[in-house]
């Protein structure tokens, strides 16, 4: 198999691009050239923010491609660029997508079939919300490639490599040691996907010709609170004493739920929209996710040979509790 990744330096791309080189695939990556790739891959360097002249290296090399895999989440022009380009020199079209792109608020166990946010184009450019961002680029990647686009609608997304900073932020504090405060309640359930899973199952899918969306998560509660962040106490070895408090302190607090505590929400309609997905289409076709052990353990590791600091994207804000307010919730 030949991949084409459009990305495949950070975290989702990378993990899709690491494993279609344990595969033995022929891959090549276009990316800007911010960081290296994998060694092992033919690079092509562009920006595709800049029309045709960002794509000239795309363009201008030869050959096709089985699959090409495509992480974007700004302009969905870019996506457009990209496809338009390469429908006719690629097999399948593999875009990961995200399941923000249901209508809110997307109720439990909503499945593909869900109502989708409106005004969303290939063609806006600008300022585009991320939620209609990712259904612009799944609607450039349709228009190009019809029935041999796979659209990937992942949720949350952690593991090696993670460049928003959730679990990284949760493994860092943990690792400080002493008192913590953990969102309650512990046996409240967890829904994500771990990048290396993700990576795995687009490789997969697009293999056997799929097609069309799936929600590319874990089963709701596939983990909890509670053992997530039990499970980072533990691979720390920090013996940090996690506080658990209640969501009513902690929103009266001022505590921002997803991003002052990351991946923690309360009970409701963001809690159903990003921790109750449905996800039997997925599991039906494959998509298998580890346990949060082994997640953790291995985003630890890659912390620690990073040197404990872990990539920050610049496109998002940091995550995590400001110390003061977590020293006033403490002192309760």
């Amino acid at each position: 198999m030949k991949l084409l990744m459009l990305g495949g330096t950070e975290f989702v791309g990378r993990a899709v691009t690491e494993a279609a080189l344990e595969r033995g695939w022929e891959v090549t990556v276009f990316h800007r050239g911010h960081h290296a790739p994998p060694p092992g891959v033919r690079a092509l360097t562009g920006d595709r923010t800049g029309g045709e002249r960002g794509l000239a290296a795309l363009a201008d090399h030869a050959g096709d491609w089985d699959l090409v895999v495509d992480t974007w989440s700004g302009v969905p022009t870019a996506v457009r660029d990209a496809a338009r380009l390469l429908a006719d020199r690629a097999g399948h079209y593999a875009y990961v997508s995200s399941r923000s792109v249901y209508a809110y608020p997307a109720p439990a166990g909503l499945d593909e079939d869900g109502p989708l946010v409106g005004g969303a184009s290939p063609d806006e450019e600008g300022d585009v919300p991320y939620d209609r961002a990712k259904r612009g680029g799944e609607l450039a990647a349709l228009d190009a490639f019809g029935d041999r686009a796979l659209l990937a609608r992942a949720g949350l997304i952690i593991g090696p490599g993670e460049n928003i900073g959730r679990l990284p932020w949760w493994l860092t504090r943990i690792a400080r040691g002493g008192p913590v405060i953990a969102p309650g309640p512990r046996t409240a359930g967890l829904q994500y996907v771990d990048a290396r899973d993700l990576a795995s199952w687009i490789l997969d899918a697009a293999a056997a010709g799929l097609h069309g969306p799936y929600n590319t998560v874990s089963r709701p509660g596939h983990t909890t609170m509670g053992e997530l962040l039990d499970t980072c106490v533990r691979v720390t070895g920090s013996g940090a004493e996690l506080r658990w408090t209640d969501p009513d302190t902690l929103l009266a607090a001022g505590v921002e739920p997803w991003s002052g505590l990351p991946v923690w929400l309360p009970e409701g309609e963001l809690y159903d929209a990003l921790h109750q997905g449905g996800h039997a289409r997925a599991e039906a076709a494959g998509l298998r996710c580890r346990p949060v052990g082994e997640t953790v353990a291995d985003t630890w590791t890659w912390l620690r040979e990073r040197g404990g600091t872990a990539p920050q994207r610049p496109d998002r804000p940091a995550v995590g509790l400001d110390p003061r307010l977590e020293e006033k919730l403490l002192a309760l």
